[in-house]
């Protein structure tokens, strides 16, 4: 791609020019050629064919000594040694967030007297007067009512453990979105869109950057222990991203190259997964079912070692102090029966519904805070949000703990040790059966309670949500989407046990469930529950259902899971393909290329290339005739990428394309370095120089930075197969030509505005190159 040099003997007419010291001063690689622009997208094709090179280049050094053996040796294990740099990082980061997370969560409520860095939990384990069915109630652990006034009952102490309770929360969002706004404004939301944008080989710089990554951690635990209605996994895949970046730039293999860090990255997205759920193989699938672009089987197995040592290192933290690395560990005694597939199915089409109400509310509601005043006031935003969730959520117990919290009791079975308001059932005097297998029981008025308190948080959860997630403070969907589907689950499958109860002689019930019998676990139904709306909204599957088995350790039931997933995806992408990340990229003008949107419309090539009919010709260089006043005028006059190069503005015939970047540097250096440049000078890109008089000032040669092999189309190639070159090889741009001469260009951003014409989208809204 990029030809070597090897200057010889002077030529006469070097000589005739008084240019005997002429050299291609590119011979010597200076820096930031071959680099991009912020908010440019990386050409693959060129840094692919760089690695190569640097590869071969190793490889033949490598048989000189023993020290260059060693060098190739240390360079080939370099992708290996990031890897464990960035589980270990990324595992400790997610280790100091949770208990950081459960500390400042207890801390709205009340704090430990014998240490007050330690959780409700963690006091009260440390108790000697603490019994198992008092467990959350011990002398050292005092709510603030009670530490002020010395009164733990009554309306008055409520009422201050109200008002602390929400003065807390707007402490720690204000300090989010002050720290968020004033040292790294890319910190806020998800971060999953953006990162599936770069590894599509866009560059947003200081987005994966040392600030970004302690902010993001810092505004993270402040942002989830305000009890907003948002989770810490989807952060957790910037934070692991921005560890991988910050590890890519020890070693010029990958700080060098765009292509190879974005292969870093793809693990790295897996070891935030990883660290996220306790799930290291959900993280691999994650990665290479939702955000990677390119994936080859090399980044599969490093992603699987960094995801193994990112939860090795989270294991060895033990942040939920139950030796365990799943967040909701759960333990059901009772299969499930074909029977139950019917309730299954509806959560998942209730799954999807909810994914599709939310996708579209909540991108309506982005759209009119970027157009509209709103965008403008981002502290007041969270803190009215912030204000609004806290006084709403403190009477209701489902929504006053934190969401890790409600979805680990709603996921619980009932055991005969339960305390729980959800395990309230009327117990049986003459039960003699052992203590974990419970038959099915009416519910006690402990059961029905909790049942309106779930519809309450349910219909809560679902407006609140809509309204937090693109707020600018660091905000994830997986929990909040989880907790709905845990709720809307629990509720069904207490209503399914119910009937069962009641009516074991009906048909459906007959075959599987005897009076007696332990028949329906209503915590599976959560799980399903919450493994569709996930499904619903994020559109994953395979990678959705093995988190969940992971996450809950309930292996025996995958089938449940699947069928729920996949009708959560079905039912959602009936009314739209884009799941919510595709949704903000869109939103935001980013320029990907989804692998998994189709193109069927019969244009061609010309139709989308520019120059259209009544622009300017297209801007392009001559291959030996071009001053380089001429070039820096270009240069000054346009605002675009790159420049073909042809034989002469006659024959058009096309030579090969220079990079603006490149060319503006060249020059630069040229200036500067070589004595002789000056603006009269011809620019030529050949191997020769041209014959020119002997009084015209030296020549400036720049065929080092010429792309020789420049991707070509002919003007009448369906623009289906220009879409496919475009989305496979990762190309920037494409030439279009006939019979060797060139017509004009087509640009990444070309083919995205194209599509969105084509499907009646505004075409404008596609904003980068």
């Amino acid at each position: 791609m990029e030809a070597a040099e090897g200057v010889g003997a002077p030529t006469p007419t070097e000589e005739m020019n008084g240019a005997g010291t002429l050299m291609d001063f590119l011979d010597e690689p200076f820096p930031d050629v071959g680099t991009y622009e912020d908010f440019h997208t990386i050409d693959w094709l060129r840094e692919k064919s760089r690695d190569t090179d640097r590869h071969r280049k190793i490889t033949s050094k490598s048989r000189e000594s023993l020290w260059e053996l060693i060098k190739s040796l240390l360079d080939a294990w370099s992708g290996w040694v990031v890897m464990l740099l960035i589980g270990l990082l990324s595992g400790t980061l997610a280790g100091v967030i949770d208990l950081a997370v459960d500390w400042m969560t207890d801390l709205k409520e009340g704090v430990c007297l014998s240490a007050f860095w330690y959780s409700h939990e963690q006091c009260c384990w440390t108790s000697n007067q603490t019994t198992f069915a008092d467990r959350d109630k011990c002398p050292q652990w005092q709510k603030w009512a009670e530490l002020m006034t010395g009164h733990a009952q009554g309306a008055g102490a409520y009422l201050l453990n109200y008002f602390l309770y929400v003065l807390w929360a707007l402490l720690f969002s204000f300090l989010a979105v002050t720290l968020v706004r004033v040292f790294a404004p890319y910190a806020c939301g998800s971060g999953i869109p953006e990162i599936k944008t770069i590894l599509s080989g866009f560059i947003i710089r200081g987005y994966l950057g040392k600030w970004t990554l302690l902010i993001k951690t810092v505004t993270l635990v402040l942002a989830v222990s305000s009890g907003l209605s948002l989770g810490k996994e989807g952060p957790l895949v910037h934070v692991a991203c921005c560890c991988g970046n910050l590890f890519c730039s020890l070693f010029s293999k990958y700080s060098k190259n765009e292509g190879k860090r974005r292969e870093v990255l793809s693990a790295a997205a897996a070891a935030g997964v990883s660290v996220a759920f306790g799930a290291p193989i959900g993280g691999v699938l994650f990665s290479l079912e939702e955000v990677s672009y390119y994936f080859p089987l090399k980044t599969l197995w490093r992603s699987f070692f960094a995801a193994l040592v990112a939860a090795f290192t989270l294991r060895s933290i033990n942040p939920f102090g139950n030796s365990r690395l799943v967040l909701f560990y759960v333990e059901y005694h009772t299969p499930w029966y074909m029977a139950e597939l019917v309730p299954f199915i509806l959560l998942g089409v209730f799954g999807g519904l909810w994914g599709t109400l939310f996708i579209r509310a909540n991108i309506a509601w982005c759209r009119r805070r970027k157009t509209t005043q709103l965008g403008k006031y981002p502290v007041l935003e969270v803190i009215a949000v912030t204000g609004i969730t806290a006084v709403l959520a403190y009477p209701n117990p489902y929504t006053r703990r934190s969401t890790s919290e409600l979805i680990s009791e709603l996921f619980n079975d009932c055991g005969a040790l339960e305390s729980s308001q959800l395990c309230d059932y009327v117990n049986n005097p003459n039960m003699s059966r052992p203590v974990d297998d419970i038959p099915d029981r009416p519910a006690g008025p402990g059961v029905y309670s909790a049942m309106w308190q779930l519809a309450l948080a349910l219909v809560f959860k679902i407006v609140i949500t809509i309204f937090t997630f693109g707020m600018k403070i660091p905000s994830g969907l997986f929990i909040p989407s989880m907790a709905v589907g845990a709720i809307a689950g629990r509720i069904v499958g207490i209503a399914v046990e119910q009937v069962a109860y009641h009516h074991h002689d009906w048909i459906i019930f007959k075959s599987w469930c005897r009076p007696g019998a332990d028949c329906v676990t209503p915590g599976l139904y959560a799980m399903v529950g919450a493994a569709a709306c996930l499904g619903g909204v994020t559109r994953m599957t395979v990678s959705l259902v093995v988190i969940m088995f992971e996450l809950t350790g309930g292996l025996e039931y995958i089938v449940p899971l699947m069928a729920a997933a996949v009708t959560s995806k079905w039912v959602a992408d009936a009314f739209g393909k884009e799941g919510i990340y595709e949704s903000h990229i869109q939103l935001n003008g980013y320029p990907y290329l989804d692998v998994r949107d189709e193109f069927t419309h019969r244009t061609l090539a010309t139709d989308v290339m520019r120059p259209r009919r009544n622009d300017p010709p297209l801007a392009v260089l001559t291959q030996d005739s071009t001053t380089v006043e001429d070039v820096e005028t270009l240069i000054k006059d346009t605002d675009y990428n790159g420049f073909p190069v042809v034989v002469s503005r006659e024959s058009e015939r096309l030579i090969g394309f220079v990079q603006r970047r490149d060319l503006t540097l060249a020059i630069k250096n040229a200036r500067q370095k070589q004595d002789g440049v000056v603006s009269s000078s011809v620019v030529y890109f050949t191997e020769d120089a041209p014959q020119l008089p002997a009084s015209n000032p030296q020549p400036l040669k720049l065929r080092r930075v010429l792309n020789l092999s420049p991707f070509t189309v002919t003007d009448h190639t369906p623009m289906e197969t220009v879409v496919d070159i475009f989305r496979k090889l990762g190309l920037r741009q494409c030439l279009v030509t006939r019979s060797g001469r060139l017509l004009g260009i087509i640009t990444k951003k070309d083919v995205l505005r194209h599509m969105a014409q084509m499907m009646n989208q505004d075409p404008e809204s596609i904003m980068f190159n």
